[in-house]
């Protein structure tokens, strides 16, 4: 009985009813019980945790500060088990990695396609006009 006391209650970070949900979302899961939900909340929130560690350690290996999809492509190869169900589910290695950031989110050359009749460009709107007078406000 003393035992009993000093125990802890484990409780899973992820919300209990999230995971219900998930779970349901698979055909043949009729029923949950609230061990299973549990039991699968925990073994996620532990394996999340193991594949955060090791993805930390592969980052700081390459000297890194930020943990990149790359990190944890390697954190999953390194682990057999885990490699054979989730290394198919990663995305593949970027081949891009000599080009910079921004020559990867601008296009090369894009020409610009002439505006429609009665629209303007954004950059027009937050320009100051430069042919209208000062607009001047009577109080009357």
């Amino acid at each position: 009985m003393a035992e009993e006391d000093n125990e802890e209650t484990i409780r899973p970070e992820f919300p209990i009813g999230r995971v219900k949900k998930i779970m349901k979302l698979d055909k043949d899961i009729n029923k949950v019980t609230s061990e299973a939900m549990f039991v699968v909340a925990t073994s996620t929130e532990l394996f999340l945790r193991f594949l955060a560690e090791n993805s930390a350690k592969v980052a700081i290996e390459k000297k890194r500060k930020i943990i990149k999809p790359e990190h944890m492509r390697i954190a999953v190869k390194r682990h057999q088990p885990t490699s054979d169900f989730l290394l198919d589910s990663l995305p593949l290695p970027t081949q891009l990695l000599d080009r910079t950031a921004t020559e990867r989110t601008r296009p090369d050359h894009v020409p610009e396609k002439p505006l429609p009749v009665g629209t303007r460009r954004i950059d027009d709107f937050f320009r100051k006009p430069h042919s209208e007078d000062p607009v001047e406000i009577n109080d009357s």
